[in-house]
């Protein structure tokens, strides 16, 4: 929005200071006069509310909702501060008028709702429909029954920090269309959601459209200090949206949105190693996190693409020489394993150890590896780590850095301190089976003149080397079960990374064929080949 329109801002800057106490100190607050009156409180009822109490508190707070009285609805949430500063911006501020709450059959506490309103602006009106839950819980001290604030009550895609505003749109927008001037549409394409938006922010103003009217939620702060592109709720008058062509391709995106629909929390990229170019981004996301560009996760096996080209960079061994697979190894007193079921192997070569995912092959060599020497690696061949890729827009580069301590040992194997995107390895796979580092791009550099990050790349025998043991992972290692069918010229690793408090391993996989690489990753997935796997063979069948 111009700087002369007001923003909505929702109430998580409160809750989040005073999130710790909130139940005590807000509900001391509501027991005193959220009721309207100073009669003695009844006798205190603990445990969770009856459906009757969540129904009844539920109809209070729409009926105030309702009537514009944010002060009223306010005191019948347990972050009243909180909610009465976001429902008085929900009128006055984001202009939303005319409200109509129509509640559905409660699940226990849980009361789902549709709200139809209008909003309102410089003589021009549009209708706004949409559903959202709320779930009533007792306050700590009040005891009454009260909603679980979240900004989410007043509209399902508010998150904390995030605020709401109506007026003239702050780019015009986009008609994105993919490198065969096929129209790329949020609704055609949710995932795509998120990279829409930001390319809007970015090169609205260079494709000469003119701006709208909008409802738009603008995005709270990152952590470091950006703010996400606004997402657009509603359009009360259209501008005219300038054309922005960029190198998605539209039947890749269509496989890898149908891919990942499959399992939640889900995230693909798929590029082409030839030139770099971003062919599709996915995501299946509840929270709406754009996983596949900004992700920033262990990635298990599929790190050992990097680590397999260090140990032959640097002398220490090469496909054919030798990498024997122990039933454990040790490094610095802990203990690291293989995946049950895989047999040891004291005569494996690095090839055998790389196509069964052999953990304690890499482990063995921590011994000899400088702390720098992976981190160099990627840096210096694959492009990584240096926070300065130029895709677009936002993403994260990558995070390899030079540990000491038992994390030596952990990286090499993808886990430790290394953190990657789907998008990081999928340009991992390109370099691995090009030899030549292309910083990925979703729009050409030209259009703005972007300086590409740079990487000298792998030697050809090195990537001769990763091309082979690649391959044969395809065929007959771990990968040859989710690869089969997609003929011989092909390559993948397999890859599961244990986080701390989850209770599964996240899935990953890395796999390319003819001029397309693609990785994925399912967080809580399980092993690579029970849903990466699936997600990336699916892109690589369909993309072109």
């Amino acid at each position: 929005m111009r700087s002369a329109v007001k923003a909505a801002v929702i109430g998580g800057v409160c809750a989040v200071m005073l999130g710790g106490a909130g139940y005590g100190t807000y509900n001391i607050v509501t027991a005193l006069d959220g009721d309207g009156g100073t009669a003695a409180p009844a006798a205190a009822r603990t445990g969770p509310p009856s459906g009757a109490e969540a129904r009844q508190t539920a109809h209070a707070f729409f009926a105030a909702w309702e009537k514009g009285d944010a002060a009223t609805a306010a005191t019948y949430t347990d972050f009243p501060q909180a909610a009465e500063q976001l429902l008085t911006a929900y009128a006055d501020d984001a202009h939303i008028t005319a409200v109509h709450i129509t509640a559905g059959g409660a699940t226990g506490t849980t009361v789902p709702f549709t709200v139809r309103a209008t909003v309102s602006y410089d003589g021009k009106h549009r209708p706004l429909a949409y559903r959202s839950t709320l779930t009533v819980v007792r306050g700590r001290t009040s005891h009454r029954p009260l909603v679980d604030w979240q900004p989410s009550v007043v509209h399902p895609q508010l998150r904390k920090g995030d605020t709401l505003a109506t007026g003239e749109s702050a780019a015009p927008e986009i008609l994105a269309v993919d490198r065969d001037d096929r129209v790329l549409s949020k609704e055609k394409y949710p995932s795509l959601g998120p990279v829409l938006d930001e390319l809007r922010k970015k090169y609205g103003d260079r494709t000469g459209g003119r701006p709208g009217v909008e409802l738009v939620i603008r995005h709270a702060d990152a952590a470091d200090g950006t703010q996400a592109a606004d997402t657009t709720l509603l359009t009360l008058a259209k501008g005219r949206p300038g054309r922005l062509r960029t190198t998605l391709s539209a039947g890749a995106q269509a496989a890898a949105e149908a891919a990942v629909e499959k399992y939640p929390d889900a995230s693909v990229v798929a590029v082409k190693p030839s030139t770099g170019e971003i062919l599709a981004v996915a995501n299946h996301r509840d929270d709406g996190f754009d996983a596949a560009l900004l992700g920033e996760r262990p990635p298990g096996s599929t790190m050992k693409i990097i680590s397999a080209a260090t140990l032959i960079d640097s002398g220490l061994t090469t496909a054919g020489g030798k990498a024997p697979c122990p039933p454990t190894a040790v490094w610095q007193s802990q203990t690291f394993h293989n995946l049950t079921g895989l047999a040891p192997d004291e005569n494996a070569t690095l090839s055998d150890s790389f196509a069964r995912s052999c953990n304690t092959a890499f482990v063995k060599f921590a011994d000899d590896v400088k702390p720098d020497s992976l981190t160099r690696e990627a840096q210096e061949r694959f492009g990584l780590g240096q926070n300065n890729w130029q895709i677009g827009v936002p993403s994260f580069d990558g995070r390899v850095p030079a540990s000491g301590g038992p994390d030596s040992a952990a990286n090499l194997i993808g886990q430790g301190q290394v953190q990657m995107s789907p998008l990081n390895m999928a340009s991992v796979t390109a370099t691995a089976m090009t030899g030549s580092f292309r910083q990925p791009v979703i729009v050409p550099l030209g259009l703005d003149h972007r300086d590409p990050a740079r990487a000298r790349g792998l030697s050809p025998g090195t990537a001769a080397q990763l091309r082979a043991m690649m391959n044969r992972t395809a065929l007959s290692g771990t990968a040859a079960q989710v690869m089969s069918g997609l003929g011989r010229d092909i390559g993948a690793k397999t890859g599961s990374a244990e986080t701390d408090g989850q209770a599964k391993s996240d899935s990953w996989f890395a796999g390319y064929r003819d001029d397309v690489a693609a990785a994925a990753m399912v967080q809580d997935g399980g092993h690579g080949v029970d849903a990466a796997g699936p997600i990336v063979a699916t892109v690589l069948r369909s993309a072109r």
